[in-house]
């Protein structure tokens, strides 16, 4: 199975020298890497990176901004042009009513506009996102109503939120294409994986069952990223032949 690298994990490395980064991330086995910023390189530049080591673009991390009338015809030509399907959306402000309403009517409207381009809008879940808002209103439950849109279930911050990951990626398996593959411990002190509390290895399996996208995510820099990353990759390794 190919694993894919949010690039955030390697973000000591990435402002710096992402193409570079890009190479030893690549060379470590990882098949595919999830955008967190381009730092000022051209979408051409990027796609010479991914060529150049094999790789693809799963997802970018991409703000709301970039789905405004004035921006998305950009955030579209960009993504065609390093071969990227998935618009992800990292997280947003939806703090009451009001701003969820105005982020509603905002993915509603650029959703099918990325669609007739070949690209899939997501939002990436924190843990704030299953718990009541100042208005009383629970997120993620809002946006699974009121949207179309699909999501990318950081499974780390969703157990964090005192969730089963598992369950939840079955209840919403019709509108998951890819996840955050993450450890760490309750209360937000992420690992890499094998090394926290989060079910990884149960959530592995059930989305290898359902055909998922898996992405790593590993947040710790212990004692860099590309140093978490190699051990994350490392485990996958060594517990895919059994599950």
């Amino acid at each position: 199975m190919q694993y894919g690298l949010q690039l955030f994990s390697v973000r000591d490395f990435t402002e710096k020298d992402l193409g570079g980064t890009v190479q030893k991330v690549a060379e470590m086995g990882y098949g595919l890497v999830e955008f967190a910023g381009f730092f000022g390189h051209s979408a051409e530049e990027v796609k010479k990176m991914l060529d150049a080591n094999g790789l693809k673009a799963s997802g970018t991390h991409s703000g709301a901004d970039g789905l405004l009338p004035s921006n998305i015809g950009e955030s579209i030509r960009y993504h065609k042009a390093i071969g990227c399907e998935n618009y992800i959306i990292p997280g947003h402000d939806l703090s009451d009513s009001v701003k969820i309403d105005g982020f509603v009517e905002l993915v509603n409207q650029a959703q099918p506009i990325l669609a007739a381009e070949g690209i899939k809008l997501h939002y990436h879940n924190h843990s704030h996102e299953f718990f009541p808002n100042n208005d009383g209103q629970i997120i993620h439950e809002e946006l699974q109503k009121r949207t179309s849109i699909l999501f990318e279930i950081d499974t780390f911050w969703a157990f964090n939120a005192g969730l089963d990951p598992v369950e939840l990626l079955e209840k919403l398996k019709d509108r998951i294409g890819v996840i955050h593959l993450k450890d760490g411990f309750k209360g937000g002190e992420g690992t890499s994986l094998g090394q926290g509390e989060a079910p990884v290895k149960e959530v592995l399996k059930k989305a290898k069952e359902l055909g998922f996208t898996v992405v790593v995510e590993s947040e710790g820099l212990s004692p860099d990223g590309l140093s978490e990353s190699k051990r994350c990759i490392d485990f996958l390794k060594e517990v895919d032949g059994v599950l």
